[in-house]
């Protein structure tokens, strides 16, 4: 006859398998969106920092006037901030690549 322990023993080995995988599934389906977020903000950047240097002074002066250009500039120094986060999660990822190998 089987031990009963050890069924449960296996059942809860198998459980913390799948929830491991599920985890890094899900952690690498946050990290594929966060990339990609990233590289549009980036590419954004880039669009705005040459539409503002084809645009003459008065223009320039209005545009840097207005709640959008802030709005701008707010979000840009979050994502500086947020870029440490970023790559904190980047190293988890890491990690938890070389843990879900063993």
């Amino acid at each position: 006859m089987s031990d009963p322990n050890s069924k449960d023993e296996a059942h809860a080995e198998v459980t913390a398998a799948a929830a491991r995988d599920l985890d890094f599934a899900q952690a690498r389906l946050a990290y594929r969106i966060i990339q990609s977020l990233l590289e549009h903000t980036r590419v954004t950047g880039d669009l705005v920092a040459l539409m503002a240097q084809t645009l003459d002074e008065d223009t320039t002066k209005a545009l840097t006037n207005t709640p959008y250009w802030a709005a701008y500039l707010d979000s840009r120094r979050a994502l500086e901030r947020t870029r440490q986060d970023v790559e904190k999660f980047s190293e988890m990822m890491t990690r938890l690549a070389e843990d879900s190998e063993m």
